[in-house]
């Protein structure tokens, strides 16, 4: 649980503190290269999801942020394992930082426009620090499914494994004795079978 909290501070005050410092040195639509074409700095203001889908329903977004943010927060004491509380981090981290940005910015709350402003070659969308989180989240529960790693950290082949142990049947040692076969007798060695020499 502190793992989980500890990682969404970080995403979420990296992610606000990179919003504030593009919105104060950047106009809307400038571009500013950082690795030339691999890496660009293109500020803009998305009203809607991921590659700007639903432009004119960010109250829904809003909506489903509030909902999925608190389902994170009631599922997070269940978390067991490291890696789920930093895949949880992530989500939670990400999910607040843009739900930030849809109460408490222009035009107005719940309808307020996300600050994106990083830009790839690999991808059509320009997108933020909190969708960086998102997505590694998604990658990570990726890899977590794949290996088997429950929420405590087990593997699903661990547990199956216990549960084949747990069913498996005991056997008292009286009865497994009782019920060995018992020891076959051993003949006494056979006497020579010669004929008796005649006397002379």
């Amino acid at each position: 649980m502190v793992i989980l909290a500890v990682v969404a501070l970080c995403v979420y005050l990296v992610d606000q503190i990179a919003k504030v410092l593009v919105v104060a040195n950047l106009y809307e639509g400038q571009r500013v290269e950082v690795l030339g074409q691999l890496l660009q700095f293109n500020f803009v203001k998305n009203a809607g999801a991921a590659f700007s889908i639903g432009s004119g329903s960010t109250w829904i977004f809003s909506i489903v942020g509030v909902g999925v943010l608190g389902f994170v927060i009631w599922y997070a004491p269940r978390i067991k394992s490291t890696a789920w509380a930093i895949l949880f981090g992530l989500l939670l981290g990400g999910l607040l930082g843009n739900l930030t940005d849809r109460l408490f910015r222009e035009p107005g709350f719940g309808v307020g426009h996300v600050v994106d402003f990083l830009q790839i070659p690999v991808l059509p969308a320009i997108f933020n620090l909190a969708d960086v989180a998102i997505v590694s989240s998604m990658a990570l529960f990726l890899i977590l499914t794949i290996r088997g790693i429950g929420l405590d950290g087990r593997r699903t082949t661990e547990d199956e494994d216990a549960d084949e142990l747990d069913d498996a049947p005991e056997v008292d040692s009286a009865d497994a004795a009782s019920e060995a076969p018992a020891a076959a007798p051993v003949d006494a060695p056979a006497e020579a079978e010669h004929p008796e020499k005649p006397q002379p």
